[in-house]
Formats: structure tokens, C-alpha cells, sequence
């Protein structure tokens, strides 16, 4: 059976001060029977490895490629190995837009990410331009042929299906949209690797999105910065 489980994306968002809520969090899911994660801006990593953690794991956000190298902003893999963390997000569609990551990238990136010994977190996606021409799963099956590299496994690899248009937005896919992407996605990976959604999760609809065939948890952005509204999403996995 795949991980249940709950990822939080920071994005650029966080300071020092604001990693008692990766601790509010810690508190408050003892006992749920799943997996969070939380993947902070690559400033918080270290600090967060020394709190006194038990059940949130830390991941990033972005590896460079290579070990090392005059590649000047960028970090590694092995130094976010080495803050802390254990996974790393590649190819989230901020990425892919915003420094126009190809899919050759991000499976170098994943590479990367197994080199050091982090899981990573592949997200794929399409734009409301290509769901409306109907390309959806043509688009998702290229991208995750394109990024996700030969000897993946449920152990070093989480696919995060993030429909571009709704992430941010407030919009949320349908259920029938979400479950046809899903269980696209599930003939394409196996039965065990772990199938997150990511586009606008909230408490409001976490449960929805969890009681679907395939949706073994969620990337969630804005709701993760907090603890009140991030550990209502983790309940909801827990029960699902």
C-alpha cells in the first residue's frame, strides 16, 4: 500500500521566528498514522534539524543538479542532505515557469536528490490551456516520462500532481478530475508509489480529496504556514 501522506510547501515564505509552528504542528499529530513533511526555504533547514522534533520530517524546496560548483544562489543536494533534510520538491510548476525548468532538469534535479539520499517530491502538472484542449493526460504522461528517472521507487520517489491553474488560485479540481488524473497516474507509477494532490488543499476539502481511489495525501502551499490550518488537513488524512 502506498504512504499516506502530507506534504507542506513554505515556498519563500518563513523566518527563524516562525519555525514554532513546524513545532505546533510536531505536537499535534501524535499519533496520526501517516507521514509529514514539511519542505522549508533552504534558510530554515538546519535550525528546524535542531529542534526537538519526533514526527515532522524536513525536506526543500529545489536541488541544483550538481554536488558543487560556481553556481552562485544555488544549493545541492547533499547541503540540504546535510542541514537536515530528507526530501526535496523537483519540478513544482513555480519552478518549471519561473526559471524555466525543462523536464530534462528536473530529472537531473531528482538524480541529484537520490545521490544525496533524499526522497524527492516530483510534481507534474498542466495549464488551464491544455486541460481546456484536452491534452491533460497527454501532458502529465510526457512530463512524468520526461522527469521522473529509471529506478524510481515508492522508497526514494513521490509524485504530486499540482493542476497549474489551481494552484494558488482558491480553485480546486473536481473530484471526477482529480480521480481520472489519478488513476491515469497510478497505471503509469505502480501500486505502491505514493500519488499526492496539490492545487489549493484546505481543510474544507481535504476529505473530499482524500476519499478518492489514488489520493494518498496532499502538497499543500498556503495552508501549510500555519499550524491551525495545516494540521486539520493532516487529521483528514489520518481518517481517510
Amino acid at each position: 500500500m502506498p504512504k499516506k501522506i502530507a506534504a507542506g510547501n513554505w515556498k519563500m515564505n518563513g523566518l527563524v521566528s516562525d519555525l514554532t509552528e513546524v513545532l505546533e504542528i510536531d505536537g499535534a499529530i501524535d499519533g496520526l498514522d501517516c507521514t509529514t513533511i514539511i519542505c522549508l526555504p533552504a534558510t530554515l533547514i538546519y535550525a528546524a534539524d535542531g529542534d526537538p522534533r519526533k514526527r515532522v520530517e524536513i525536506g526543500g524546496q529545489h536541488c541544483h543538479p550538481s554536488p558543487s560548483g560556481a553556481h552562485t544562489g544555488d544549493v545541492s543536494a547533499e547541503m540540504l542532505a546535510e542541514a537536515g533534510a530528507a526530501y526535496v520538491i523537483t519540478g513544482h510548476s513555480e519552478r518549471r515557469a519561473d526559471h524555466r525548468e525543462t523536464d530534462a532538469d528536473i530529472r537531473a534535479q531528482t538524480e541529484a536528490a537520490w545521490r544525496a539520499g533524499l526522497t524527492a517530491i516530483l510534481c507534474i502538472g498542466e495549464t488551464l490551456e491544455q486541460r481546456e484542449a484536452g491534452r491533460t493526460l497527454d501532458v502529465l504522461g510526457a512530463q512524468l516520462n520526461g522527469s521522473l528517472p529509471e529506478g524510481a521507487t515508492p522508497e526514494n520517489a513521490i509524485v504530486a500532481y499540482e493542476p497549474v491553474w489551481a494552484i494558488g488560485t482558491g480553485k480546486v479540481a473536481s473530484p471526477d478530475q482529480v480521480a481520472e488524473v489519478h488513476d491515469a497516474l497510478r497505471a503509469q507509477v505502480g501500486p505502491e508509489m505514493s500519488l499526492l494532490y496539490g492545487g489549493s488543499v484546505r481543510a474544507n476539502n481535504a476529505a473530499e480529496l482524500f476519499a478518492l481511489a489514488n489520493v494518498d495525501g496532499a502538497l499543500v502551499g498556503g495552508a501549510s504556514l500555519k499550524a491551525a490550518d495545516f494540521v486539520p488537513i493532516v487529521e483528514a488524512l489520518a481518517r481517510s
